[in-house]
């Protein structure tokens, strides 16, 4: 019986191959390096809100601590937004007539809140708690990074679940004091591990249970 084919394409389908394992391959790196990068996360994209608010210039400029606004941060899962009725705490006072005030302005007098776009979004099967963090020792930029140096906020890490639960396995590595959680300027010890194992002992920080799935899906 004759040749179908020329002996040829023996070495060329086992190029194509090859060839086809090498492009899936490649596909599939670009396509997990996609997934965690800042384009697709939007880590590190400042997040345009209705009034560009500087973090920088009330927190680190004029030395407005975090719970000034964001009350609710020590007693409840939720941060908290701060009422137009802060804001003008101050700004009954000091830029009256600033046009970037405007939707300040104009919110108080009609007593309708502003509608902040959220830069820390996580999805809705996953339980978070601001109190519980606080409460262990995790400082505001251990999640949130150098919110005083923002002039816009914008997303520090990825919020994937292998983020979280690099913490949650080694909470020792960002474990702080309490009286420094609100410390943005705060730096971690040489001996910050050492610091670290014994606060999750102080703090009763049950590390074996923090990688259970019901912790965060609830």
């Amino acid at each position: 019986m004759a040749q179908i084919f020329h002996p040829s394409m023996k070495v060329i389908s086992k190029a194509s191959i090859v060839a086809l394992v090498i492009i899936i391959g490649a596909l599939s790196l670009a396509g997990v390096l996609s997934y965690r990068s800042s384009y697709y996360t939007s880590a590190s994209e400042p997040r345009e809100q209705v009034v560009p608010f500087s973090h920088e210039h009330h927190v680190s400029g004029l030395g407005i601590d975090c719970r000034y606004c964001h009350t609710s941060v020590e007693k409840s899962s939720f941060a908290g937004i701060p009422p137009t009725s802060t804001c003008m705490t101050c700004h009954s006072q000091v830029w009256t007539g600033s046009p970037l005030l405007a939707p300040v302005r104009e919110s108080y007098r009609t007593n309708t809140p502003l509608r902040w776009n959220r830069v820390n979004d996580l999805p809705g099967f996953v339980f978070f708690n601001h109190s519980i963090h606080i409460s262990k020792g995790m400082g505001c930029q251990t999640c949130h990074g150098q919110v005083d140096q923002m002039p816009l906020v914008w997303r520090q890490e990825s919020l994937y679940m292998s983020w979280c639960l690099d913490c949650h396995r080694e909470p020792e590595k960002n474990i702080r004091p309490r009286s420094e959680v609100f410390n943005m300027k705060y730096k971690a010890p040489q001996n910050q591990e050492e610091l670290g194992l014994k606060l999750v002992k102080e703090y009763s920080v049950k590390t074996k249970q923090l990688s259970d799935c019901s912790i965060c899906h609830r």
